[in-house]
């Protein structure tokens, strides 16, 4: 194996560290609860500690790869994250555990962009890119089944520090295979100023936005704090554009949205990521309180859909190549969306058998876009690799936190005005909360048929030169 396919090994290793802690947590959450005497408060941010500092700073990961360079980036991610991780599962103390989950994710936000960024740099043939691209993509999504299952073994099997000191030992394996087989030239814009305002407008539109879709469930959406957290990010947001627009050497030249591609590839993204983390999260309980399986067997449960997304991921290239993106992608949300709603038939003599095509569908559809992390990257200029992999995380975590409250909201309304047992109105709820998940995801068929569609002509492509930013 050349050493550029034991860079994408280094590069799939730390990915999958970062995916993991996004879910591992969850399951072992009231064993920490009980060993430590956490406060209900201090349980709730043990977890959004780590995605409110992740999604928070993603773009700045992203441009500080581009500025520093993707090699020294991924190094001083790694580092942080697997430190972090250590200091996490020695905690004593909820302040402790808290502070460490925080500084986690920080290494994940320079870590998760730089990883694809790195991909685009070590793969220059669009083929062979594309087919690293869906090996990566594949780690991720075995990171959702594996995180669950392993959080519930390890907590009820060993000391629960265990799902997070496990990334020291992976994290310094990760390092010595990257420091042996990661070879990247140093940025063309290695050097460059940052664009300070653009970075702490966006940083800070991002930290409103994750912290009100954390926290608005429990706090009410109309509290003055949430609301309030709303409009400073609407506030920030708006400072970020009016920035990028008016500065000479911007984050993220502002013409790429006029691109269909890049937009339209965003907002299908954003759409698989909303069924995926909300579907998710909600299935998991519907597995827990209807079906009675424990946390261990309900994270086992996903293990089919995980594989078949993961060996579908890796063979979404090809069929890319073949039928063309915009439809590979297309039917990808189509069957996930079919999928949503044959769970939505799920009743309470149910069995897992009954779910298990559904799960496959759902795991066969949402492998299938694959492609679209390499046609947003296609266009976005090399020396811009970062930043666009920071663009295109920040739509997937926050259409994913979108997904878990905006259902959330459905199916708490939805359970407080229907009659009759505990476990009828939950059912009614989620089944008419699929319902609506299926309508929006195959939202994203005609936006990828639209989109993702190729140019006209292949001298089109030639014709049309790649946006570039601004300096």
């Amino acid at each position: 194996m050349t050493g550029r396919w034991w860079a994408l090994v280094a590069v799939s290793l730390a990915t999958f560290m970062t995916y993991l802690d996004n879910n591992v947590v969850n399951v072992a959450l009231p064993t920490i609860q009980r060993d430590l005497g956490l406060t209900m408060s201090g349980l709730e941010w043990i977890v959004s500690a780590y995605i409110l500092v992740f999604a928070g700073l993603l773009l700045v990961g992203g441009r500080l790869a581009d500025l520093v360079g993707t090699r020294t980036m991924f190094f001083a991610g790694l580092a942080v994250f697997t430190l972090a991780s250590v200091a996490a599962g020695l905690a004593g103390n909820q302040e402790a555990l808290i502070a460490a989950r925080a500084v986690q994710g920080v290494g994940a936000a320079l870590l998760t962009p730089t990883s694809l960024a790195l991909l685009a740099a070590v793969f220059p043939d669009p083929r062979e890119r594309a087919t690293a691209v869906g090996v990566w993509s594949a780690v991720g999504a075995l990171a959702l089944a594996v995180g669950p299952l392993t959080g519930g073994f390890l907590s009820e099997n060993a000391d629960w520090g265990w799902i997070f000191l496990l990334n020291g030992p992976v994290g310094v394996v990760t390092a010595v295979l990257g420091w042996r087989s990661i070879r990247v030239p140093r940025s063309a814009t290695a050097g460059a100023g940052l664009d300070l305002p653009g970075l702490a407008a966006s940083t800070v539109a991002l930290f409103a936005l994750t912290y009100a879709l954390i926290e608005g469930e429990s706090r009410g959406w109309t509290s003055g704090l949430i609301l309030g957290a709303f409009a400073v990010a609407a506030l920030a947001a708006v400072a970020f554009l009016v920035v990028e627009a008016r500065t000479a050497k911007p984050m993220i030249d502002l013409t790429l949205f006029r691109e269909r591609i890049f937009s339209g590839g965003l907002l299908s993204m954003g759409l698989w990521a909303f069924g995926v983390f909300g579907i998710y999260f909600y299935t998991a309980l519907y597995l827990q309180s209807a079906l009675g399986f424990t946390p261990i067997q309900a994270g086992a449960g996903f293990v089919p859909m995980a594989l078949l997304m993961a060996i579908v991921a890796t063979m979404s290239p090809r069929l890319a190549e073949r039928f063309g993106s915009a439809l590979t992608v297309a039917t990808g949300l189509a069957l996930m969306a079919v999928a949503i709603g044959g769970l939505s038939r799920v009743g309470e003599s149910s069995a897992y058998l009954d779910l298990l095509p559904w799960f496959l569908i759902y795991g066969a559809g949402a492998g299938m876009l694959v492609p679209l992390t390499s046609l947003v990257l296609d266009t976005m200029p090399t020396e811009r690799a970062g930043v666009a992999s920071g663009v295109l995380n920040v739509s997937r975590e926050v259409f994913g936190l979108l997904g878990v409250t905006i259902l959330g909201a459905i199916l708490s309304a939805r359970q407080s005005a229907a009659t009759g047992t505990a476990l009828h109105r939950f059912l009614d709820a989620y089944q008419f909360t699929l319902l609506i998940a299926a309508v929006i995801v195959i939202v994203g068929v005609p936006v990828s048929l639209f989109s993702l569609r190729a140019r006209r002509a292949a001298a089109a492509v030639a014709a049309e030169p790649v946006p570039e930013t601004v300096g």
